[in-house]
């Protein structure tokens, strides 16, 4: 019998990317494709799959909104998230046996997937009978629920890490730059105890003073001196830098 799937990226070349790389395995049958959580969820409650391929980085409904919502189904399916970036949530699910796939694609990797997913089926180990997942989908669904502290004309206001195109550390204070303006963060003092608390999501150093939302670089290009230059997403396309001793860790988190 076939592992039926589903294949859920905003991107339709990825989308058919990883399609033809399943077209390989007599094993897999793709049963529908999604382009967004909504179309997702709509999908494998139609279709029931054994097996979800979900990309991370959605407008919207991300994955992890996916993930929320068939948390308390009786037929969840095994997810396999394909992500752009290396972070410590995705390795927590990885740790918990359920799988990721960074992108730019391996076919060696998604041979590894593949074996993966084949020996939790055929022993039974689908993820709503597995504490250890659960335990993982809860981790990572708390943090994505984190919220950070600002302050603005006298109010307290929460913002969604999402939100946040980077932190700066300026005049002893941080402050969290959005993609119209910067407001001073309430309850910590330092970038380190913020990195900390940040951990999961995908925030990088990427200088002593400056913690970047890997989500929200535009593009990015080598400078002089062995440092990176980065261009965010916000309204002023502001340019940052990567100091070189955090340029390794950098292409990293990337892939690359």
């Amino acid at each position: 019998m076939k592992i039926q799937c589903v294949i859920v990226d905003d991107e339709a070349p990825a989308r058919n990317e990883l399609a033809f790389l399943l077209s390989a395995y007599e094993d897999i049958e793709v049963v529908a494709e999604a382009e967004n959580g909504s179309e997702a969820l709509s999908v494998i409650e139609k279709y029931s799959p054994q097996l979800v391929f979900l990309d991370i980085q959605m407008p919207r409904e991300d994955g992890f909104s996916v993930i929320q919502a068939m948390s308390d189904k009786d037929n969840m399916p095994l997810f396999v998230f394909v992500t752009a970036y290396d972070n410590y949530a995705v390795k927590a699910f990885e740790a918990n046996a359920v799988d990721y796939l960074l992108k730019p694609l391996s076919e060696k990797r998604l041979s590894q997937t593949i074996e993966r997913i084949r020996h939790r089926l055929a022993n039974g180990h689908i993820n709503n009978n597995d504490p250890q997942v659960h335990a993982a989908i809860s981790r990572i669904i708390s943090g994505h629920n984190l919220k950070i502290v600002v302050e603005q004309q006298g109010r307290m206001h929460l913002l969604s890490p999402n939100e946040i195109a980077f932190f700066k550390y300026e005049n002893n204070k941080i402050w969290a730059y959005t993609h119209f303006n910067a407001l001073p963060v309430c309850g910590f003092s330092t970038l380190d105890s913020l990195e900390k608390h940040l951990t999961g999501l995908p925030f990088f150093r990427a200088h002593r003073s400056i913690l970047v939302n890997l989500d929200q670089i535009k593009e990015f290009s080598p400078w002089f001196n062995g440092k990176y230059c980065l261009i965010m997403n916000d309204d002023k396309k502001t340019e940052l830098t990567v100091s070189r001793a955090r340029v390794k860790e950098f292409k990293r988190r990337l892939g690359i």
